[in-house]
């Protein structure tokens, strides 16, 4: 427990490589000890941010593909932690350029997600952001997909409006997300002069 107060407190004043040199050495003695499974989900979660952070991006997302695969297995697709994995794991993708598989995962999970959490969930709300996002950086998007980006940007920026409030930093980037798909959209409708 120690341990962990001081990788937070690391990580919080932005001492990011002894975070992950404390997050390490947490991660490694959680297995020598045989901690539970749940718990080892969580430190390697920790553990992704702390790579993260360092901007240690593959390493970031081999651990959460592993966190998402063990989620599935501990939990199930229909649990709120797995969805939440899910989720970082696209981010992850998302910022490593892997889009088609983001894509992917998230055309998969977002249904789920639909029968489990309610629209106003911030882990539905970031997975349709995500989505869109997705939809938006690949370089082969067609017109639909820009056109879907920015139905699912509108959808969900009005839902984050009523359920976070116009200030929160999930609605504010969203709403920059969506002014961003819009032009993309109107640039590839209006032809050339």
């Amino acid at each position: 427990m120690a341990m962990n107060v001081l990788g937070l407190g690391l990580s919080e004043a932005e001492h990011n490589t002894d975070a992950l040199s404390v997050r390490e050495s947490e991660l490694s003695i959680m297995r020598r000890r045989g901690t539970s499974e749940e718990q080892m989900l969580a430190m390697q979660t920790n553990l992704a941010l702390a790579y993260g952070k360092l901007r240690r991006m593959e390493d970031s997302l081999r651990i959460r593909q592993d966190v998402y695969s063990g989620r599935l297995k501990l939990n199930g697709e229909e649990h709120g932690k797995t969805l939440t994995a899910a989720n970082n794991y696209a981010i992850s993708l998302v910022r490593g350029q892997r889009i088609e598989e983001a894509k992917s995962l998230l055309r998969k999970t977002i249904p789920v997600a639909q029968r489990i959490l309610r629209d106003g969930d911030a882990t539905m709300l970031q997975m349709r952001w995500n989505y869109a996002r997705a939809l938006c950086k690949d370089t082969g998007t067609t017109l639909d997909d820009l056109r879907e980006a920015v139905t699912t940007l509108e959808e969900t920026e009005r839902i984050a409006q009523h359920v976070l409030g116009a200030v929160h930093p999930t609605t504010v980037g969203i709403e920059r997300d969506l002014q961003i798909s819009r032009a993309m959209l109107r640039a590839r409708e209006t032809p050339p002069a």
